[in-house]
């Protein structure tokens, strides 16, 4: 290699470990995939998820979980779109919502972040091969690592 090179392979390497940066406001019409009415059950809970899709800067969902008759629980869910990236709102039982911000997209697959929340610290959905809607948090309870898993089929 010659001396010229030098600043050419110094500039790569740098670029190579650099962090890639956050996805921007466009990245919401990526979340196309989360768009509609899911479905599932898991331990005897029926489980629903719908969501909008992805218009004037947001995405917008309800999800609740019911035992028998009764509604066991619910949350309100909202995606939007700024000038500084996407963030995820949750507001689990209706109180106040929690912001994640969006890390990592792909066609298939969404993860939300809040390093300052303990659970859930990460909120990752993917759709899988089998086009069932899958949803994951992730974090810290009691001190030890915790996650739980959703899966959903697509009912309209």
């Amino acid at each position: 290699m010659t001396f010229g090179m030098l600043p050419l392979v110094l500039l790569a390497l740098g670029l190579a470990g650099a962090p890639s940066p956050a996805p921007g406001p466009g990245a919401l019409a990526s979340l196309s995939f989360m768009a509609g009415d899911w479905t599932g059950e898991q331990d005897g809970l029926a489980m629903e998820e719908s969501w909008l899709p992805p218009k004037g800067g947001s995405m917008l969902a309800v999800h609740r979980d019911v035992s028998g008759d009764k509604t066991a629980s619910f949350e309100f869910l909202r995606i939007e779109a700024s000038a500084d990236g996407v963030t995820y709102w949750a507001s689990p039982g209706g109180k106040p919502p929690t912001p994640f911000r969006l890390v990592e997209i792909s066609a298939t697959r969404a993860v939300f972040e809040n390093p300052d929340h303990a659970y859930p610290r990460r909120i990752l959905y993917w759709l899988a091969g089998d086009g069932t809607l899958h949803a994951k948090t992730e974090g810290t309870l009691g001190g030890q690592a915790a996650s739980e898993e959703w899966t959903w089929h697509k009912t309209r």
